[in-house]
């Protein structure tokens, strides 16, 4: 085991005095790099306010400068946060479609990707420079990172045929998932098929017909991030004691997950250790003698590798896409008669918009991986591959024959991905392996729903698939780590990622107050942070100091001694006064930050800093390319 693949390497820059909106994103950062085991040097110089920045040295490379900014177009007189940035590109909206209203994650859920984002595009630029690149390097903003979150729910948005219309204004909303027992527990249902749901159903009294109107309902929460479960199921399973519905839960093969507090999550020993240990388990088996690396077949540094990828859902094509858009050749393995995804509505030309969204870039081999014959084909794939990435159950790599150990002969200097949902330990037993490790279920039992909840005022997490599009894309930098400790140290890699792991990643701050285990600094906490209504739209408004919030009061006419606990109020009164347009050319002017709320994805084409990110020309959706840029 060799859990500190970087542990040669070095990033430096000035990470733990960034400015106030960077924070949270130097804090992930850093928490990232000292798990990996590399060298953190934090210098005093000063840090900029328009863009966080660090160097990733190694042994044999020169080193990558990666910059971080908040909008692509890095426009030094708007600073942004956030927040400011969920609600510019629409993620408030699109995790407020479950409750009606627009609502902030709650989480530093951008800036914790931008960090991933980030590292892993400076470790894709020393791939580059040992495959014969002359990359000095990466960019890669706010701005990019959420929208590449966004990219399934902009291509149904912005889809030519019959695009979804999911507007708060003008959806009808009803209860959603999670569900209360009559004794006060909030928890999450989960099965993959409809069977154990109607069977589940049945035995609290609902009719057939009615439980099948919840399954398609509890069927949306994926692909539409709402789940307007009928009334009549939320009534009849508050009537019952939680111990009575895990019962049934049991006797139906249903599976439930109590909504678990942050507080209980983080003085878990087992918990405790997976943060320590950090997001990733690398297991090196192998040394490989005299390892040949591959040149760079273009100007992408993962150009002319070969990835092999049999996902499904969204964790691990997503981690597949951004491997291709770093340079690979992405093979993806799908079942005789293609996956079924495909058919989900909206379509675009014949496939399933936001299919395409994930799997654009890759070429399709159609596979029968449970038959002997599929999986000689799978090893004969595999076996002049660089990458093989899976997520699939726990041990259906090994029944299948398709385990680390099977190919290690056939091709040592294979890396070996596993994104999964709940351990990245396979080898210690969990009683969780037994529950599909599925977004909801593995927010609720990671204590990333209580957060939200806790800020939302909502019983639990969001529909918002959060946890598989951050699962991913640290699947995707798990493998791009294993791929570079590969060239310099000449050595076969297992890396596994999941679920929970991510979720812990959201949580770093909670365990980091918790047990104060090493210095990796604080993000910053907002002094005025909320969305309001103006004469026309609504606007976001973010101020993380007294300075800020002065010059935001002062921008606004509002007398310079009213009292805190008044503030909020006089904004809801102030604000109506002009559109949100017009707010944000005067917030801007005050250096306050601040963004005109996207309600309707459709409208982020309209944002001139978003332009420039989104593929407009498309004709089919629109298409989020790539986060990263390279010099």
């Amino acid at each position: 085991m060799m859990n500190q693949p970087l542990n040669d390497c070095v990033i430096a820059g000035p990470l733990k005095n960034p400015a106030p909106h960077f924070a949270a994103t130097a804090f992930s950062l850093l928490y990232q790099s000292n798990t990996l085991g590399m060298k953190i040097e934090c210098h005093d110089q000063h840090a900029t306010d328009d863009r966080l920045s660090f160097a990733f040295k190694t042994p044999y490379t020169s080193a990558v400068i990666s910059e971080i900014t908040g909008w692509y177009d890095n426009d030094q007189q708007a600073v942004v946060t956030e927040n400011i940035i969920q609600a510019a590109c629409g993620m408030m909206s699109v995790h407020g479609r479950a409750s009606g209203k627009i609502q902030a994650l709650g989480l530093n859920y951008v800036s914790t990707l931008t960090a991933a984002l980030a590292l892993h595009g400076a470790v894709a630029a020393a791939i580059g420079q040992l495959r014969g690149l002359t990359l000095s390097s990466s960019r890669v903003s706010m701005a990019a990172a959420a929208l590449l979150s966004e990219s399934q729910y902009i291509a149904d948005a912005t889809a030519t045929e019959l695009p979804e219309g999911l507007l708060l204004d003008k959806t009808a909303h009803s209860a959603a998932p999670p569900f209360v027992s009559s004794d006060g527990v909030v928890f999450e249902l989960e099965t993959l098929s409809a069977d154990p749901w109607l069977k589940f159903w049945t035995r609290l009294g609902i009719s057939p017909a009615l439980a099948g109107k919840g399954w398609t309902a509890f069927l949306l929460r994926y692909a539409k991030a709402v789940s307007p479960i009928p009334s009549e199921l939320m009534h009849a399973i508050s009537k019952v004691t939680y111990q009575e519905i895990s019962a049934s839960c049991s006797q139906t093969g249903m599976f439930i997950c109590p909504v678990r507090a942050i507080d209980e999550q983080v003085t878990d020993e087992q918990s405790k250790y997976e943060w320590l240990r950090g997001p990733w388990t690398f297991d090196s088996s192998a040394d490989v003698k005299n390892i040949q690396i591959k040149p760079a077949s273009s100007t992408l540094p993962l150009s002319g590798l070969t990835v092999v990828e049999s996902c499904r859902r969204i964790q691990g094509p997503l981690a597949g896409h951004l491997l291709a858009l770093l340079g690979a050749q992405v093979i993806r393995i799908e079942p005789p008669g293609g996956d079924p995804l495909r058919g989900m509505p909206p379509m675009s030309e014949g496939c399933s918009a936001r299919f395409g969204a994930l799997n654009r870039l890759k070429t399709i081999r159609e596979i029968d991986i449970r038959l002997p014959s599929g999986q000689a084909e799978v090893a004969e794939l595999v076996r002049h591959a660089d990458v093989f990435l899976h997520n699939w159950a726990p041990n259906k790599a090994a029944q299948l024959n398709l385990d680390y150990s099977n190919f290690l002969e056939l091709n040592p200097t294979l890396v070996y991905a596993y994104a999964a949902g709940w351990s990245t330990d396979e080898n210690t037993y969990s009683p969780l392996h037994s529950i599909p490790g599925t977004d909801f279920m593995v927010q609720a039992y990671s204590g990333v729903a209580d957060k939200i909840s806790k800020t939302c005022g909502t019983q639990g997490g969001s529909l918002f698939t959060l946890l598989d599009v951050l699962g991913g894309a640290i699947a995707a930098q798990g493998i791009t780590i294993a791929l570079l400790n590969q060239c310099m140290n000449g050595v076969s890699t297992k890396v596994t990622s999941s679920l929970l792991s991510a979720a812990t990643l959201l949580c770093a701050d909670d365990f980091q107050n918790q047990h104060q285990a090493f210095d990796i600094g604080a993000a910053s906490k907002s002094v005025v942070n909320g969305v309001y209504v103006t004469q026309q739209g609504k606007i976001a408004i973010e101020c993380y100091d007294h300075q800020t919030t002065q010059r935001l009061i002062q921008a606004l006419g509002i007398a310079a001694d009213i009292e805190p606990a008044k503030l909020q109020q006089q904004l809801c009164c102030v604000l109506l006064a002009k559109t949100a347009e017009e707010w944000v050319t005067a917030l801007q002017h005050a250096q306050v930050p601040a963004a005109i709320v996207a309600e309707n994805l459709v409208d982020l084409h309209n944002n001139p800093r978003l332009k420039s990110i989104l593929n407009l020309n498309s004709k089919s959706y629109t298409q989020v390319p790539s986060p990263w840029s390279f010099q």
